[in-house]
């Protein structure tokens, strides 16, 4: 009997090495949000895309930046911010197509504010489609002229993130 047991130690380094690996792929999806807060007291949770802006004949590459965002007082508890580097050429609403795991576009009117370079969907609906997808991808008329801009995010890690904020907000998880 000690002779298998003495057969199988190399099989059980692998089989803890590989529970190692996928703990260490989980951290590193965690990793690639970053936290923090706001003025206003909104604990946020933040994921950068690489994206190409398509003006005309040509493209520019740029890196938008998604945040989930909650508020421990106040509404909305829950919010989904788009940060843009160049503003958007609209007024207070903009009509946002959102596909989420390569879905159905839905259209969908975000707030614009921070001299048009935010976009805002606020509300629990924002935030609860994100906790179970692996890819969202964020569509809008950029102005005019210049066309349409595509953000395309890889979400892995995101419902680690959002329960972590939920967790220091001390609300509910979506």
């Amino acid at each position: 009997m000690a002779r298998s047991v003495e057969g199988l130690r190399p099989l059980v380094g692998v089989v803890l090495l590989a529970f190692g690996c996928n703990s260490a792929q989980a951290d590193d999806a965690v990793d690639r949000w970053r936290f923090g807060s706001t003025p206003d007291g909104s604990i946020t949770a933040s994921v950068s895309a690489d994206s190409i802006l398509a003006i005309g004949s040509g493209a520019l590459g740029y890196r938008p930046v998604l945040t989930i965002a909650c508020r421990p007082d106040g509404e909305p508890q829950w919010s989904e911010w788009l940060q843009l580097n160049d503003g958007v050429a609209v007024a207070d609403t903009i009509t946002v197509a959102v596909s989420v795991d390569r879905g159905e576009n839905v259209k969908e009117d975000w707030s614009v504010s921070n001299g048009s370079r935010t976009l805002i969907r606020p509300g629990t609906d924002a935030v609860s489609r994100l906790a179970s997808a692996k890819h969202l991808r964020l569509s809008w008329r950029f102005g005019v002229i210049t066309g349409r801009a595509n953000a395309d995010f890889f979400l892995a890690g995101a419902a680690a993130a959002i329960d972590r904020l939920a967790a220091e907000c001390k609300i509910a998880t979506p």
